[in-house]
């Protein structure tokens, strides 16, 4: 039996916090398992944006200045190569027992190549399968074809793959990767921050929130397109969109076309920031769009939202709308403006009996600290393969 106490891992991400987002918060959670495990842990990842620092930490920070997107985010495949080729060379350098890659498959790449060199393992966190969401977007289909090659060198490379559902992993089990080696640990949030305890913001007029990434394969533009079916039962109804992503720019132009003035931007927020803004919606707002190969997808955004109490609208089919069908999680709705603004109609309308409910829910089975340290014992059972 491996000594936990002596073993040494390596994590490799590109984001990390105070960095916000869900890969991010996943990879803290899975850090700060491996920590109380006993674990002596260093992660490799970029410098964050203005000089930004985790605080006084209990394991060892790498971190290197990255290229990124006039977003600030390092998202884009120059921006990609900008972390994976210093961090092949920095890895190399570490002394470790296993190491931990997050997507994308590039970075999957350089840790496999690594870890052949220095004969470790690696547990590959496959929080998605990039590839399915490339196919979603207008990526040219030779770089879909050329990633999904990359993605199925790694996933098959390595000791354990970690799936945040099962139906992420049974998207990975079709790359040839036999199902002993995938361990399923479901994603989660962090319940300290996304409750119903706390204020939220004071506004005179009701809104419905959507948090997280504003990507083409999720269809925010839905909720947009349903926003004047609203405002003609409800003319001060808004939507506050909190996040960024290669979306944005679309969407802002089809708010300033069909509801000037009642779609608002706020960028990327604080974790708290966000939380306070989920409390005081009349419902989170959370889309996949259907047919695009991503259905598999649960969004993380539906547990913060649930966790705060409040009601979800879920646009799309597939697992995410059943997570919050099946759970009591608010409303799964299709892909349309229509069904959307019924949905959201409703929430203006109707009280609101099922906020313990659902909060309860996410604490019980959604906690991003529970799933960090079931993550964690995947990768120390991985150690010394």
């Amino acid at each position: 039996m491996t000594d936990v106490s002596r073993v040494r891992v390596a994590v490799a991400t590109r984001l990390f916090t105070p960095e916000v987002g869900a890969a991010a918060f996943r990879l803290r959670a899975l850090v700060d398992g491996l920590v109380a495990a006993g674990a002596e842990v260093r992660v490799v990842t970029t410098r964050a944006p203005g000089g930004e620092t985790a605080g006084k930490v209990p394991f060892r920070m790498s971190r290197w200045p990255v290229l990124r997107d006039p977003g600030g985010n390092v998202r884009g495949y120059l921006q990609y190569l900008s972390y994976d080729i210093p961090a092949f060379f920095r890895l190399l350098a570490v002394r470790a027992d296993v190491v931990v890659s997050e997507p994308p498959p590039t970075t999957g790449l350089i840790v496999a190549l690594g870890s052949w060199l220095r004969r470790r393992p690696f547990v590959y966190y496959a929080a998605d399968v990039w590839s399915e969401a490339l196919s979603a977007t207008d990526v040219p289909g030779i770089v879909v074809g050329l990633m999904r090659r990359v993605e199925g060198f790694v996933l098959r490379r390595a000791a354990r793959v970690i799936a945040i559902s099962d139906a992420v992993a049974e998207q990975v089990g079709k790359f040839g990767v036999s199902s002993d080696r995938i361990a399923v640990v479901a994603n989660g949030v962090d319940t300290t921050v996304f409750n119903p305890d706390a204020a939220a913001p004071a506004c005179t007029r009701p809104y419905f929130a959507y948090t997280g990434t504003i990507s083409e394969w999720q269809g925010a533009d839905v909720f947009v397109r349903a926003l004047p079916i609203v405002r003609q039962q409800h003319p001060e109804a808004e939507i506050r969109f909190f996040g960024q992503g290669t979306d944005e720019p679309a969407l802002r132009a089809l708010a300033a076309e069909l509801a000037p003035g009642s779609v608002s931007f706020g960028g990327v927020v604080p974790p708290r920031e966000a939380a306070s803004w989920l409390r005081g919606a009349a419902a989170a707002l959370v889309s996949i769009k259907p047919g695009q190969g991503y259905d598999f997808a649960k969004p993380t955004k539906i547990y913060a939202a649930a966790g705060c109490g409040t009601r979800v609208i879920f646009a799309g089919t597939g697992e995410g709308a059943e997570v919050v069908a099946a759970n009591g999680l608010g409303s799964a709705v299709d892909h349309d403006p229509k069904a959307v603004a019924a949905a959201m109609i409703e929430a203006l309308e109707s009280a609101d009996a099922g906020r313990d409910h659902r909060s309860q829910w996410v604490a019980e089975h959604a906690s991003l600290k529970a799933a960090g340290q079931a993550a964690a014992g995947v990768v120390l059972a991985t150690a010394g393969r």
